[in-house]
């Protein structure tokens, strides 16, 4: 029995054996497996992670490239500006932080957050921005509780400074923080949340010139986050700068001139087709868009009816009136259907069919001929001309000068403008065109709009007789050492084949709206610079004028466009003065101001003493002022003017 019992206990002694080794040897199976699979075929992942660990990454960002005027005058720098960042992987308590960063420095918690979560994907170790352009008070708290908000860095980022504050603002535009959208666009791949780019204006259009190259640092820490050393450094890239074709004193003084006044003005270079000024007024204080907009600013600016944050100068769309005259007289000149000697007897008013067509003046301007009709801006001159043109002949000579199409300014969202035809509206609105339609054609009104870059390069193509150049705002670009990249050349674009005949006529015309008696523009006289020029008034909407003069967004817009000198072009100015009501009153002062501000530029004593960073950054400048700057500032005398309203 003795044995028996042996013999069992000793086999199932056994089989217990044969079974715990089965399971010590499976449990080492998987050890193995497990060892091998960390060691050997995810060794390169878990060795990043263990990198990862004691590593962290700082970001350097690369100083945006400076925008310069003509002269070398800075107009965009840089200065610095601290951002709040995080590090994830040194965050236990995310809530925690975040309510205590929200208490301490009074930042939206929400958004914190938001920004947070928008980066959960990438690497731990690397800075996640949560609140940019900080006041250096918060700065100052974060560091006095720096042992309290573990992960918390602040880093120090270069953000844009306007040294003219809103001077020319629409046109150098303004930067802020990439968007998630933009993130996902092909060319932004080397972007990281929280890095700012150009929003607008020159600042969009040149980004990958002015944006530079990021650099960084890539430290070794302690488990308390201390910096034990730095294991790789890279440098970063300043961007390059950009030379504009502008001229900050002028532009500064079309700005000033405007006042209070909605609209727009280009000066260009009729030789070239460099832009000498580019005004959208009022404009706005483009350093505000770099942090969080205030809402009350923000509001500010979409209530006012002038609409501060449209580029009026480059979309703006508006009737030429009868600054497009001069298009009709050249169609009627090509065409033979006026001369220097035609004459039409004006009696206030044309009749077409059972259609009065009304001149501006209601008294009529007798018998009228080309000179005159240009000089007085008589409408019934160009009613008749226009009804034997047609519209598609006038459309024709429009389209000549390159007017109804985009002219590839560097600009972004750059509008067309419009020259109706025949066939344009047969497609439009499926109906044929009447005869009546071609009159308001003929005299800017209708369906024709035109932008004031348009305006600018019409004026600039009659001064220089026929050459049409593309207009541009970049004249190069240099590097951080100031070495030339990049020089913008002279395009020539297109060619107003018209007589030089006709160019003379229509110039004599010209000539007479500024100096002679009963020209429309004398308010754009200087005394020592023959200007031609012409004014135009464009209906917005049909009323009263009783209506219109009480009702601001009714008014009429006023319109100027000139060169100068006369018998030697160098500059071509158009204005546009919203709801102004009268060209030769409202637009062609401000169109005369820019003149005289070039001219004086070109003087000696002018670029030795007068600079944009030397006068006075007021822009409510009396002429008390400027006449205490003594010599620099040559002001016209006051002429007694009694000119018709165009």
């Amino acid at each position: 029995m003795k044995e028996r019992r042996f013999v069992r206990e000793l086999l199932e002694s056994k089989q217990r054996i044969l079974v715990l080794s089965f399971v010590v040897g499976i449990i080492f199976l998987f050890l193995i497996i497990r060892l091998w699979h960390l060691q050997i075929l995810n060794a390169d992942d878990y060795h990043a992670m263990s990198e990862s660990n004691r590593l962290r990454f700082v970001p350097v960002a690369a100083s945006r490239g400076a925008i310069m005027d003509r002269t070398g005058t800075v107009l965009v720098s840089n200065r610095p500006s601290f951002s709040l960042a995080v590090i994830p992987q040194e965050v236990k308590d995310k809530e925690a932080l975040l309510t205590l960063l929200s208490d301490l420095l009074g930042l939206d918690r929400v958004e914190m957050a938001d920004r947070w979560g928008k980066n959960m994907g990438r690497a731990k170790y690397y800075p996640i921005v949560l609140a940019s352009n900080i006041t250096r008070d918060q700065v100052e708290i974060v560091e006095e509780n720096r042992l309290r908000l573990p992960g918390i860095e602040i880093e120090m980022k270069p953000v844009r400074e306007y040294t003219s504050n809103q001077l020319a603002a629409h046109l150098l535009g303004y930067i802020g923080e990439v968007s998630e959208k933009e993130l996902n666009l092909k060319g932004f791949e080397e972007y990281n949340p929280g890095d700012y780019i150009g929003k607008n204006g020159i600042e969009r259009a040149l980004e990958n010139e002015l944006h530079g190259s990021d650099g960084g640092r890539q430290l070794e820490v302690d488990a308390r986050g201390r910096v034990l050393r730095t294991v790789s450094e890279s440098y970063p890239t300043v961007g390059n700068s950009v030379v504009l074709t502008i001229d900050a004193t002028i532009q500064k003084q079309a700005e000033r001139a405007f006042g209070d006044q909605a609209g727009a003005a280009v000066a260009m270079d009729v030789t070239n087709g460099e832009i000498l000024a580019f005004v959208s007024n009022p404009g706005f204080d483009p350093s505000l868009f770099s942090g969080k907009l205030p809402t009350e600013v923000w509001q500010g600016y979409l209530d006012d009816k002038r609409h501060p944050l449209e580029n009026k100068a480059l979309s703006g769309q508006y009737p030429p009136g009868s600054t497009f005259k001069m298009i009709t007289a050249l169609a009627g000149l090509q065409n033979n259907i006026v001369n220097e000697s035609t004459s039409v007897n004006c009696s206030g008013s044309y009749d077409l069919g059972t259609s009065t067509f009304k001149c501006w003046n209601k008294k009529g301007h007798g018998a009228t001929n080309l000179r005159k009709s240009i000089r007085e801006s008589c409408d019934v001159f160009y009613y008749q001309m226009g009804e034997k043109l047609g519209v598609d002949k006038i459309a024709a000579a429009a389209q000549a000068f390159k007017l109804g199409a985009p002219l590839g300014v560097e600009l972004q969202n750059e509008k067309s403008g419009l020259i109706p035809t025949s066939e344009w509206k047969l497609k439009r609105f499926g109906k044929r065109w009447f005869h009546g339609e071609t009159l308001p054609v003929s005299i800017g009104q209708g369906a024709v709009l035109l932008t004031p870059i348009q305006l600018a390069s019409m004026i600039a193509t009659i001064a220089n007789e026929g050459t049409i150049y593309r207009p541009h705002l970049v004249k190069r670009i240099v590097d951080a050492d100031g070495k030339m990249l990049k020089e913008t050349k002279t395009e020539v674009i297109g060619t107003a084949f018209f007589s030089k005949e006709s160019f003379r006529l229509v110039k004599q015309g010209l000539l007479d709206v500024v100096n002679a008696p009963g020209g429309t523009g004398a308010m754009a006289r200087l005394y020592d610079v023959k200007v031609a020029g012409k004014t135009g008034t464009s209906q917005v909407v049909k009323l009263s004028d009783s209506k219109k003069s009480t009702t601001y967004q009714y008014r009429d817009h006023a319109l100027f466009v000139a060169f100068a000198p006369f018998d030697k072009p160098e500059i071509a100015v158009a204005v546009v003065v919203e709801h102004g009501e009268h060209g030769g009153s409202a637009a062609a002062p401000i169109a005369g101001r820019i003149l005289r501000a070039y001219f004086d530029s070109k003087k000696p004593i002018h670029n030795e003493t007068v600079g944009v960073q030397q006068e006075d950054d007021n822009d409510e400048d009396t002429d008390e002022q400027d006449k205490k700057k003594g010599p620099n500032i040559v002001k016209e005398p006051r002429i007694n003017v009694d000119a018709a309203h165009d």
